[in-house]
């Protein structure tokens, strides 16, 4: 078989519809052998029942806990008999034949480790977290919209490829999980996902791996896939994300440079939430003395929480994450 597509579904039974359909769509043209395994991570949304009555030839999984995202990539794997494999979010559709075209990419670079495409966003812009660098104490300090927006493809973020003119597939350090394809025999070779993520970082993990292995992971900005991002996190407890994008950040770094990098990068988060709290304290005084919500102004209490949660998991790590992230 040429190809098996694995969609891990979370609370996510309205996107899995149109992705779904954009996939077969894609796949009726395309000519390549597939299948497709849906698995779902406990979250019983009425998938079950929509792809047996919908889509009967999509093979689906049920889990009965939610395993997190590695793990239940990593579990329809083990069904699945593609000699590539390609994993799609469930909030994601596909644009054109993005997916024969990371398939065809990825026979011609036998160098190539991961592979992946132009993520857009819901309104069709640019998605520019479909590419990145392996995190460091840098580049996550400074992590701030309006250093991207001045320097968009700065060596910092590793976007520079998104800005590239032509076609050509782009060496990159990292991928989006969102779709990302690679041989059956890389996967395998490298050790699948990694199990030290619940969600988030998995993907990067990934990417590490195959460069370590001495493949280059590509972007092919040709495959075009719309990515509305959050489908599933939305759905989790506030801070959801938040917390476990940094504690997975941290676990990564702990692994791929040390306990002491990993140790550093909480504190230089608790200083950079710290300074974004008093940052937004001056803001509010200011507005104060303009007149209060007379002033204008985007409101300040989401970016005060999420900050504030930062500050929380940074001194009180394991607490935090347990209020998130399900027993092992």
């Amino acid at each position: 078989m040429d190809l098996s597509i694995i969609i891990v579904n979370w609370n996510s039974v309205g996107y899995l519809r149109d992705c779904l359909r954009s996939v077969e769509l894609e796949m009726r043209a395309s000519g390549l052998d597939h299948e497709i395994v849906v698995i779902d991570a406990a979250s019983y949304d009425g998938c079950d029942r929509f792809v047996h009555e919908s889509h009967p030839q999509v093979r689906f999984v049920q889990c009965n806990r939610n395993l997190g995202f590695g793990r239940a990539n990593n579990l329809a794997f083990e069904l699945s008999r593609g000699e590539a494999v390609l994993f799609l979010n469930p909030d994601t559709e596909v644009v054109g034949p993005a997916i024969a075209t990371l398939h065809r990419r990825l026979r011609e670079l036998p160098d190539a480790g991961v592979v992946g495409c132009r993520l857009l966003n819901s309104d069709g812009s640019l998605q520019t977290s479909c590419v990145q660098s392996f995190p460091t104490l840098l580049n996550q300090a400074l992590d701030f919209e309006g250093l991207r927006q001045r320097w968009p493809a700065s060596w910092l973020w590793g976007t520079a490829a998104l800005y590239a003119s032509g076609t050509a597939p782009q060496p990159v350090e990292a991928l989006a999980g969102a779709c990302v394809m690679l041989r059956r025999e890389v996967f395998e070779r490298i050790g699948r996902f990694s199990n030290e993520y619940f969600m988030y970082a998995e993907d990067i993990d990934l990417c590490h791996k195959t460069h370590a292995a001495g493949l280059v992971n590509y972007y092919v900005p040709e495959a075009r896939v719309i990515h509305h991002g959050g489908g599933c996190s939305q759905e989790a407890p506030s801070n959801f994300s938040v917390v476990l994008m940094r504690e997975s950040i941290c676990r990564f770094l702990g692994k791929t440079r040390g306990r002491l990098y990993g140790a550093l990068y909480r504190v230089s988060m608790l200083g950079v939430a710290l300074t974004r709290l008093a940052a937004l304290r001056g803001v509010e005084a200011v507005r104060a003395l303009r007149g209060g919500a007379r002033a204008g102004g985007l409101p300040l209490s989401g970016p005060r929480r999420k900050w504030q949660a930062v500050v929380q998991w940074s001194v009180r790590r394991q607490a935090t994450v347990r209020q998130f992230e399900p027993a092992r």
